[in-house]
């Protein structure tokens, strides 16, 4: 006779989840009031919930999401794996999709970042690069080099090192007395500009503090850390590829490690399959950073993994006999095989089906689509990248906890949508074509005048929770 517990009817996931689940980047005081969809299927850019309806994921399920969801050649590739070899520790041995996916990814760098150190989650991935940067130098006999610097408004993740160079207070504040101090520098965040300015000007404004910083620290300094491009959790903060020339020659003037934390804006995301690919000159070689860290999109939502992505020289600074020399950081899952499969399945698709020339279609369809934001007087900053576009409701219009209203009436029209306090934004996978572009971009604009013409009751004028 069986005495496991009975599972409870579908329907009463969401109840359930709320009772036994500790849900992320969620006040679960709030989601008592507001409980999760509970979705029990995918199809391609669509979740379906316990009763049926259908939502449409517009930021991939956190920036993961690349080809849809069941996407059938991903399926196939893991199928195949999961018969082969599910997993096996990366400490003294290897496997084929692991081997792959590092020489095909330094490939795509030319060769410049020629080893791979594979992890799990992306905030693991930017402990790794800072580990890394630091011990490399301590190896080089720079002990000094210590110190890092981050950009104003960043984020690189929740565990204490990766929060340590992370500036968005509603994740950081709590934890403050737990973290190594970092040096913040102003962000080229083009939302910056004076009168008269152009993003490219406020990028240069935000490197004369680097330089300034660098000059009179350089040799306590062991790295700089920043979001390529786009700054994400912060509210999808762009600016202009300059930024990133500037950084690459302080850090090569200064002694400085440079860390691209490519984690939201990598695999085509911003247009390039490396955000920083961008910043080269047209018609000049490409530069590039001395680590990358990827994860999200590289596993294709699939499947939890990260890795960082390093130079050579850095890789070199722990060659010794002497085992405390080696980078002893690992992880049980370290590399696992069904994660990499899936990985090298994206690659497949970046390879074969000329991804990024089809992104630059469906961003010129969507980017058309949203055309009426430019001219409306309650928003303000609208702007696109590659695959990500969002803009700003202004403040006297947004109103209290315009984050969680937005939510709720995207549900209603069949959007699952999260904005960041009072930035909306739209990450969606890359399976655009006229007519969705057309239906995406109504129900956005539908969501908006819905939710700004509400009228709100006292009980609802409480602090906003954060929402990404």
């Amino acid at each position: 006779m069986s005495h496991s517990t009975p599972v409870s009817a579908p329907h009463d996931l969401a109840s359930r989840s709320v009772k036994a689940v500790w849900h992320p980047c969620t006040q679960m005081q709030r989601a008592m009031a507001v409980p999760p969809l509970a979705i029990v299927r995918g199809e391609g850019a669509w979740l379906i919930d316990d009763a049926g309806r259908r939502y449409f994921d517009t930021s991939s399920s956190w920036w993961v999401n690349l080809f849809g969801h069941a996407d059938a050649r991903i399926n196939a590739a893991l199928k195949d794996q999961l018969d082969r070899l599910p997993h096996v520790m990366l400490a003294g041995c290897t496997h084929a999709p692991a081997v792959e996916l590092a020489e095909r990814l330094s490939a795509l760098t030319g060769g410049v970042l020629g080893h791979c150190f594979f992890a799990s989650d992306g905030a693991s991935a930017v402990e790794i690069a800072l580990k890394m940067s630091f011990h490399h130098w301590r190896n080089r006999g720079r002990s000094t080099k210590r110190e890092f610097v981050c950009l104003r408004q960043g984020y690189h993740g929740e565990t204490l090192g990766a929060l340590a160079v992370t500036d968005v207070a509603v994740f950081r504040d709590a934890y403050d007395p737990l973290l190594m101090r970092s040096h913040q520098v102003m962000s080229p965040d083009a939302r910056q500009a004076l009168p008269g300015q152009s993003a490219a000007d406020v990028a240069q404004r935000a490197a004369a503090e680097l330089q300034a910083l660098l000059a009179g620290r350089h040799e306590h300094i062991a790295a700089l850390i920043l979001e390529p491009l786009v700054q994400g959790a912060t509210g999808m903060a762009m600016h202009d590829p300059a930024y990133l020339r500037a950084a690459r020659a302080l850090c090569d003037e200064y002694e400085v490690t440079l860390i691209a934390d490519e984690i939201a804006v990598g695999c085509g995301r911003t247009g390039s399959f490396f955000a920083f690919e961008q910043a080269a000159l047209p018609g000049q070689p490409a530069i590039w950073p001395d680590l990358v860290c990827l994860s999200k999109g590289i596993s294709g939502g699939y499947l939890p993994l990260s890795l960082v992505l390093s130079r050579d020289s850095i890789y070199e600074a722990f060659l010794d006999d002497d085992v405390a020399r080696g980078f002893l950081h690992s992880h049980s899952y370290t590399g696992n095989a069904l994660a990499c499969r899936a990985a090298l399945a994206v690659l497949d698709r970046f390879e074969h089906d000329g991804v990024l020339a089809r992104n630059r279609q469906q961003a010129a369809l969507l980017t058309a689509a949203l055309a009426p934001l430019r001219a409306d007087a309650r928003i303000e900053h609208f702007r696109q990248i590659g695959m990500i576009w969002a803009f700003d409701v202004r403040e006297p219009f947004a109103g209290f906890r315009f984050a969680e209203r937005f939510h709720l009436a995207g549900r209603a029209r069949e959007l699952l949508i999260r904005p960041i306090g009072r930035t909306v934004y739209l990450m969606p996978p890359y399976l655009l074509d006229e007519g969705l572009s057309v239906w995406l971009a109504g129900r956005v604009l539908a969501t908006l005048d819905d939710v700004l013409n509400q009228r709100l009751d006292d009980a609802d004028r409480l602090p906003e929770p954060p929402t990404a």
